[in-house]
């Protein structure tokens, strides 16, 4: 649900073919590596026991525990977006990136301590994982096999973005549960803005912002896998 944005001019569409490719080609490897920092930190994270301690932190003051959580996870997205469009300095992007990555790092981690036991799957985020990735794929290939600038979507995703914002503060705020239902309508969501940003990476993005390109593609990625492990670890 992160309204992220790019410095936009001179777009990959309109430069040469040799750049837009190397162009392409830095944004998913770039986008590849996030992913596999995402997975390392999350292992480590568990692995060393942190885990515990960020449930603990997380689950110590309930519901306004999550609003402060979320709130702080907002604010990073957005000093972590901003560096990555950053114009004076290539170091700050790749550490606004690397923030971001760290901070869905540890916002994962209730979800997957809940998950991976209430389904008692031991392969559930495998599942989720694999289910994420061929979405990705199937609606990155439709992008590029189509070539269609989908930029009308940017409207549609803002407003169901904070009208998904303020069910999920209305439901820590009031305790009531969002169901499969919520999950799979975010699924489509987060699929929909999926679409948008691979259009945006084709047709708005600069040759030079492979960052701040991989960085709004990895937020959707990560906003996917979340409903969808979501629906995966509620099914016992």
């Amino acid at each position: 649900m992160e309204n992220f944005t790019s410095t936009f001019g001179n777009p990959a569409a309109d430069s040469l073919p040799a750049q837009r490719a190397q162009f392409i080609r830095k944004t998913y490897t770039l986008l590849a590596i996030a992913i596999a920092a995402f997975i390392g930190v999350e292992a480590a994270i568990f692995m060393s026991g942190a885990a515990v301690s960020i449930l603990s932190v997380l689950f110590s003051a309930g519901s306004m525990s999550w609003l402060i959580v979320l709130g702080l996870f907002m604010l990073i997205s957005y000093i972590a977006n901003n560096w990555a469009v950053s114009d004076t300095s290539v170091g700050k992007q790749y550490l606004g990136l690397g923030i971001y990555v760290l901070a869905e790092a540890i916002i994962f981690v209730p979800l997957i301590f809940v998950a991976t036991r209430a389904s008692g799957d031991g392969l559930v985020l495998a599942k989720a994982g694999i289910v994420t990735i061929g979405l990705f794929l199937g609606i990155t290939a439709t992008v590029f096999l189509t070539r269609s600038d989908f930029s009308f979507l940017g409207p549609i995703i803002s407003i169901a973005g904070f009208s998904a914002l303020g069910l999920i503060v209305a439901s820590i705020l009031f305790g009531f549960t969002l169901g499969n239902l919520f999950a799979f309508a975010m699924v489509a969501f987060a699929g929909t803005a999926i679409l948008y940003q691979t259009s945006n990476v084709l047709h708005r993005f600069r040759t030079d912002q492979h960052v701040a390109a991989s960085l709004v593609l990895f937020a959707s990625v990560a906003l996917l896998f979340w409903y969808i492990l979501r629906i995966f670890g509620s099914r016992r």
